[in-house]
């Protein structure tokens, strides 16, 4: 496993141009140097070179990122902001106290007994889709997420939507995508995690298919710290292939819509095909639609200020459009949107996912 000595040329790269900082939405917020990536890799150079100490105010700082990847975006030296922060993370928490109660929490005992817990509480009846049916053309494989293992409903949806289609959904037992684990620099656990869902990968598919886009981005990220070849050219969201089938939409009434793209979605190509073919929609595209919601995970628990500042700007930009319904394709993200919406007191817009909101219609004809 490497730590974060290993990344002292990636460091070194940091020429300090600033492009971080026009991409970075918490320093647009709090505009410290110390928030940005190029002001951590200084703090993190001065570790690996023995000029500084980890310590909680360093940490304090890793823990202020959305881990959104802009930077990385944006970067000239095309250096991996969030492998170094991950390291870096990792570094630091494995020999303190917290960090020690973090991966009793994380750990496969303690972590699956939560999920199942949930699914006790709020998932009586799973509902899981399958298909075995031998002349169905397209194999995909459902990797579901925590969220959709403990309140399922996506499962009903995909049904009224692929209701008669010509693709096989295919739900094997996948474990967390390890993200939670990530962010917390608990890479053992991330990597276990990571490495029994690729085993479960071992099988005759044609994409892998999500509903969150943090989960696609982090099992994407699997090449960076295992050995596997997971191809991003065979993963999906489901968004991709309701606009691949060109599947038509009828709602009952008129609607105004818009979108908010979750910071981890690879592209959102599909979504504005798919509204041409939803009858009675309006689409309307908000102001900077794809700046975070401000959720990020544990980072709306350790920045609960910041968190609902991103959460509110992203509200009043939602509430201009005077839409019905924002959509998006995270479930965190909808919590994120609902913050937002709540702290402005916002009753009228509902946060909801692409695959519920398509539910509500008439399916007119599968192609």
């Amino acid at each position: 496993m490497k730590t974060l000595k290993d990344f002292e040329k990636d460091l070194s790269k940091c020429s300090k141009c600033g492009q971080c900082q026009i991409a970075c939405p918490i320093y647009k917020l709090t505009h410290n140097e110390c928030t940005v990536s190029r002001g951590k890799f200084m703090m993190l150079h001065g570790v690996t070179q023995g000029e500084l100490k980890f310590s909680k105010k360093i940490n304090k700082y890793l823990d202020m990122c959305l881990k959104c990847g802009k930077c990385s975006q944006y970067c000239p030296a095309g250096i991996d902001v969030i492998e170094i922060f991950n390291h870096a993370k990792h570094d630091y928490m494995k020999n303190t106290l917290s960090g020690k109660i973090i991966n009793f929490l994380q750990s496969r005992l303690i972590f699956s007994n939560i999920i199942n817990i949930g699914k006790l509480l709020f998932n009586k009846k799973r509902n899981i889709i399958t298909d075995s049916q031998s002349e169905k053309k397209l194999k995909l494989l459902y990797f579901k997420g925590c969220v959709n293992q403990i309140t399922p409903n996506t499962d009903k949806y995909l049904k009224k939507i692929f209701h008669n289609s010509d693709i096989e959904i295919l739900t094997p037992d996948f474990d967390c995508c390890g993200l939670p684990f990530l962010s917390e620099g608990n890479l053992e656990r991330f990597e276990q995690t990571a490495q029994y869902n690729i085993e479960k990968l071992n099988c005759n598919y044609d994409y892998i298919v999500t509903d969150c886009a943090s989960c696609e981005d982090t099992l994407l990220s699997y090449n960076k710290y295992l050995k596997c070849n997971i191809s991003a050219d065979k993963s999906l969201n489901w968004g991709d292939i309701i606009a691949l089938k060109n599947i038509k939409f009828k709602f009952n009434k008129p609607l105004k819509v818009t979108f908010h793209k979750p910071c981890h979605l690879k592209n959102d190509f599909f979504f504005e095909h798919i509204m041409k073919n939803c009858s009675n929609i309006e689409y309307i595209k908000m102001d900077d639609y794809d700046e975070c919601c401000g959720l990020a995970g544990s980072f709306t628990i350790k920045n609960r200020k910041l968190s609902k500042e991103l959460s509110k700007n992203k509200a009043l930009n939602i509430q201009k459009t005077n839409a019905d319904y924002v959509i998006t394709s995270c479930p965190a993200c909808i919590l994120g949107l609902k913050q937002g919406l709540k702290l402005i007191n916002n009753k009228k817009t509902k946060a909801i996912s692409l695959i519920e909101f398509l539910s509500k219609s008439e399916i007119e004809n599968f192609k």
